[in-house]
């Protein structure tokens, strides 16, 4: 993006700068990578949390909220996710611009200084997290896995993601299990911390209109006492074939069915021929006007939702619908006739240009939000080659029918998983 600025704080930390006038407020996320692990995936994940929530110079969340309101309402956000086989545990903050405040104080500087002494100075005491936050976190941590787990729709994907990537670090829960938040102890969340600021690869991105020099300044301050030892990011591992097809049927007292299949591609980044495959993947069922909706869904009536996600760190694509329990073989059958006609290059220049046009309009609606803006940057942190919005478009209008063909001869089935009442064999 034009005039943006990547500076480097110390080892494994760095601060881009991305200066856009025409928001309002100042966005500042600091983010950690580190390699999913299940012995800390859980530590991790309540670490955002439990930081965001109190510290030692506002040692409740009443104290911290009252200083975000003198902060001109200052939004604080925290979350655990993944990126590959990468855990990614954000804290942001989003407040006024100084420009728009009359008495002339630094407000994005004010925000840095509170986000450094929430990250950098805990409420601890002996070294280890007080043992009530720590429950009032546990407690929230585990009701968030439930929600997860009580909507059908997403607990169907994770399991089939579980299920497909077993022997891989993607197969992690990005906040682990309800097991794993329930053996968490102030010790564990304490060098959970502690390793999160020492080893992990940290990207702080700064968007708006600020004095971001200063706002480097504020998190060198801090990174300047932690003797740094930043980890290796963890490689993904992409899973070129597949031996045989997993189908795994799970009996569950629900209203819908849910059918989701997982596909390898073997194309992943950096390949060029990601790009094909995003394309190729919108065309099959991630637009409004894919092969899944208008066919699977509209014209034939097969499910109540049928849509595809091509996850690019991995070279992975899940299909996933809600069907009734008695159209399942059929839904089945009728997405893997979708898949073979684009295949077989069934698909006409209209279809095509449409579905460039609804991408390009996706991609240029990112740089209408700090938030999506920041993630989309984020997103790239640990890939060699970043794209801007509008060079991602560039590259998707450069993808040809014959790639997008060869692209969805790549898709291999790997796994299928079935939720339903009676399971269907």
């Amino acid at each position: 993006m034009k005039n943006m600025v990547t500076k480097k704080i110390c080892s494994g930390v760095n601060l881009t700068y991305i200066p856009e006038e025409k928001f309002k407020t100042t966005l500042i996320s600091f983010v950690m990578f580190t390699p999913i692990d299940k012995k800390t995936v859980s530590a991790n994940a309540i670490i955002p949390h439990l930081l965001s929530h109190s510290c030692r110079q506002y040692p409740s969340l009443q104290n911290i909220n009252l200083k975000l309101e003198e902060l001109y309402g200052t939004d604080l956000i925290s979350k655990a996710s993944k990126i590959g086989d990468n855990q990614v545990l954000t804290i942001s903050a989003s407040g006024l611009s100084s420009r728009y405040i009359p008495d002339s104080s630094d407000n994005s500087l004010e925000i840095a200084k509170l986000l450094n002494e929430i990250i950098f100075n805990p409420d601890i005491k002996e070294n280890t997290f007080k043992s009530e936050k720590l429950a009032q976190e546990k407690r929230q941590l585990i009701e968030d896995i439930e929600s997860e787990l009580n909507d059908k729709k997403t607990y169907a994907i994770k399991k089939c993601t579980e299920i497909m990537c077993k022997n891989e670090k993607f197969g992690i829960p990005s906040s682990g299990t309800i097991e794993s938040a329930k053996m968490l102890n102030e010790q564990d969340a304490f060098n959970a911390w502690k390793n999160l600021l020492t080893s992990s690869h940290i990207e702080i991105m700064v968007i708006g209109s600020c004095n971001h020099k200063l706002i480097f300044n504020e998190f060198k301050k801090n990174f300047d006492t932690i003797e740094r030892n930043a980890s290796e990011i963890s490689k993904d591992i992409i899973v070129n074939e597949v031996q045989s097809i997993k189908e795994i049927y799970e009996n569950m007292d629900v209203v819908q069915a849910k059918l989701v299949m997982g596909f390898r591609t073997g194309i992943a980044k950096p390949d060029p021929n990601v790009e094909a495959v995003k394309v190729m993947n919108a065309l099959l069922g991630g637009s409004p006007q894919s092969k899944l909706f208008l066919n699977v869904r509209e014209k034939l009536s097969l499910c109540y939702y049928c849509s595809s996600n091509y996850i690019s760190e991995k070279g992975i694509l899940f299909i996933q619908s809600g069907v009734q329990e008695e159209n399942i073989l059929k839904a089945k059958q009728e997405i893997l006739n979708q898949i073979e006609d684009i295949q077989l290059g069934n698909f006409t220049e209209k279809e095509l240009s449409e579905t460039k046009m609804y991408m390009a309009q996706a991609i240029e609606k990112v740089m209408d939000s700090q938030e999506s803006l920041g993630l989309w940057y984020a997103g790239q942190a640990l890939d060699s080659v970043k794209y801007s919005p509008d060079e991602m478009i560039e590259k998707i209008n450069k993808v040809k029918r014959e790639d997008i063909i060869k692209s969805a001869q790549s898709l291999k089935l790997d796994t299928v998983y079935i939720l339903s009442q009676k399971g269907v064999k």
